[in-house]
Formats: structure tokens, C-alpha cells, sequence
């Protein structure tokens, strides 16, 4: 049993490592194959993929969709502001919703974002976590407004500000449900001309929701990660989805989570060992070593900033130790890392 310390998830990354953009095409990005049972690496491309596929297996795909969350503004004293919308939380009324707000001491509720002419932000309550509640008003509808004044919330780390190439590469080829302030990154390789190799391969593919939330890029400041608490974020497992699932296994197939959202899905509606159940739900499953994983049993995903609850879930399923190789090999190949970086595929 693996009792870690959060500091046990920590790494260095050489400077210049971190992708700003993507790669020229998405499946041209590498893919680092790792066998959890053994830790034999090998190096691949990311279009290698179908290659690992059997066919008796399931590809289990997050079709959420990143919407233009960020909005930019300034209050009226001129100083610059920032929202950022996280969901909506009044069923009657689509304006209100839970944000992140900087400055955070300076909004308080009552004060006032204007973000354009036609759009502004009021400051409605402060949650005790620091998020705040707030609505958007002006006379243009919400998915009007967002559409004109929203900008992708790219990751900090990136350093920039969005770009017109970012609208189509950072959402997947199969992005359908809008909802997310960041994208499942492990489906960015995908390209449809793959995916359509991966039917020819024979192996079964399906699509689960789940809109990527605070809980995914929070980061541990605990030092114990067992004192860390995720925060909720919102899944939907359609019936087709479990068919597909319940077939796998009942063909004797293994189940692709493409993606630590997948891996936390099913996990969280995973009824006994290979038996899922389908609906709307909630989740804030923190998966970390020890954890015995009932749903998954291959995953395809990016590499994660030190210190997340992204690499402790890829530590729980393959081993500390051995994630831990992967990545000192993945920084000595020259691997490019997060967002938009290469990949890694975790097989038995």
C-alpha cells in the first residue's frame, strides 16, 4: 500500500519544456507507452495509437466543451478586473453564476465589473473559499454575450493570451456539451482520420460529460493529500455509454479511459468491479495512492504540473515509482509537457 506525501509529486521541469502551442498537427505528438506491470517505456507518435487497441476494447472519450469562460473588464474606478464563470447556479436565471474573480479582495460583493458597453459583472455574494457569486448584466443573452466578450481561459502556465488557433485546438474533434473552463487535454491528439482508424482497428468507442471544473486544476496545498478536498464537478454517463461499457466486458475487453476526467467518471458511477451505472451526477473523488481502481483499465493521458491531482491519479494507476521513471524519461527524451504536450499511455 502507497502512502504518499504530496512532496512525494514533486519534479523539476527544465525551463522551456512547457508547450505554449500545439503541435503542427495533433497526432504528431508523441506518446510515451507505459506497462504498468513491468515499467518497460517505449516511445511511439501519438497516431500509433490504434496500434495498441484490441479488438474486443472500449475507447471511453469526455465530450465536454470549453466555453469562453474569461471575461475581462475593469471596474469603475478604471483598475482592470477579471471574472472567470464557472457555472451557472440558478436554475430560473441564467445570469447568475459561480466565479473566480481577480482581484479577490477587491471585489466584493456590490462592486462592479464592466466588461464592455453591453456587458457587465455584478459581484453578488463571496463563497468562504474565496469564489464569488456573481451576474452578468446587459441587454445581450448570455450565450450571446459570452460569444462577443468571452475569451478562452488557457492555462496560466502558457503565458499568453488566447489566439484565434486556439478556438479549434483547444477543444477536442468530438467536443459536443459546452460546460468546461478547461479542456480534457488528453483527447487534443485525436484527429478524426484517427479515430476512424481506430474503428477500423475493430475496438468500440463511446462518449462520456464531464465539465472540467476548480476541482481539476486546484492545486494540493495540503501537505498530507488526504486532507485535500476536490470540488464537485458535473458528469452525465448516457445509456448508450454503459451499453458499450457492459459489452466490453462482457467480450473480455479492456476499457481506454482517454484522460483523467474519464478515469474519474467511471470510477465514481462504477456500482462493483467492472459494473457501471449511467445518469446525471456530481463528483468530487480524489483519486490518489492507494486506490483501488474498479473501472479502468488502460488510460491515455498528457503530463501533469508537479504537485497536482492529475499526477497523483496517473500515480495511483500505474505506481509512484514507476510514474515517477516515466516522467525522468519523458524530460530526458525531450517530451513536451501539459496542455498542449505529448502524451502517455498506461497499459497492464
Amino acid at each position: 500500500m502507497e502512502v504518499c506525501t504530496t512532496a512525494d509529486f514533486d519534479y523539476e521541469l527544465p525551463p522551456g519544456r512547457i508547450a505554449r502551442y500545439p503541435s503542427e498537427r495533433r497526432s504528431d505528438s508523441r506518446l510515451l507507452v507505459l506497462r504498468r506491470s513491468t515499467g518497460e517505456i517505449r516511445h511511439r507518435r501519438f497516431r500509433d495509437l490504434p496500434e495498441l487497441l484490441d479488438p474486443a476494447d472500449l475507447l471511453v472519450v469526455n465530450d465536454t466543451r470549453v466555453f469562453p469562460a474569461r471575461l475581462r473588464g475593469r471596474k469603475p474606478t478604471g483598475a482592470a478586473a477579471e471574472v472567470l464563470l464557472l457555472r451557472p447556479v440558478d436554475a430560473e436565471d441564467d445570469r447568475v453564476w459561480e466565479a473566480l474573480v481577480r482581484p479577490g479582495r477587491k471585489l466584493k460583493p456590490g462592486r462592479l465589473v464592466v466588461v464592455a458597453p453591453e456587458l457587465s459583472v455584478r459581484i453578488l455574494d463571496a463563497c468562504p473559499d474565496g469564489r464569488r457569486i456573481v451576474r452578468m448584466e446587459g441587454p445581450l443573452g448570455v450565450r450571446e454575450a459570452l460569444k462577443r466578450f468571452g475569451r478562452l481561459p488557457l492555462p496560466p502556465y502558457m503565458e499568453r493570451d488566447d489566439e484565434p488557433l486556439d478556438r479549434n485546438r483547444y477543444q477536442t474533434v468530438y467536443a459536443r456539451h459546452e460546460g468546461s473552463v478547461a479542456a480534457p487535454t488528453a483527447g487534443l491528439h485525436f484527429t478524426p482520420e484517427l479515430l476512424a482508424e481506430v474503428d477500423e482497428q475493430g475496438a468500440a468507442r463511446t462518449a462520456v460529460t464531464l465539465h472540467v471544473g476548480t476541482a481539476t486544476f486546484r492545486p494540493v496545498e495540503a501537505e498530507d493529500p488526504r486532507d485535500h478536498v476536490m470540488d464537485r464537478e458535473y458528469f452525465e454517463v448516457p445509456d448508450s455509454a454503459s451499453r458499450a461499457y457492459h459489452r466490453c466486458r462482457e467480450r473480455g475487453g479492456r476499457v481506454w479511459a482517454v484522460g483523467t476526467t474519464v478515469v474519474r467518471t467511471l470510477e465514481s458511477v462504477a456500482e462493483a468491479r467492472d459494473r457501471i451505472r449511467a445518469g446525471p451526477g456530481s463528483t468530487g473523488l480524489f483519486i490518489h495512492p492507494p486506490h483501488d481502481f474498479r473501472a479502468v483499465d488502460c488510460l491515455v493521458t498528457n503530463f501533469h504540473l508537479p504537485r497536482s491531482t492529475l499526477l497523483m491519479l496517473v500515480a495511483a494507476f500505474a505506481g509512484v515509482n514507476t510514474v515517477r521513471k516515466a516522467y525522468s524519461a519523458a524530460i530526458g527524451g525531450g517530451y513536451r509537457f501539459y496542455s498542449y504536450g505529448d502524451a502517455m499511455a498506461v497499459i497492464p
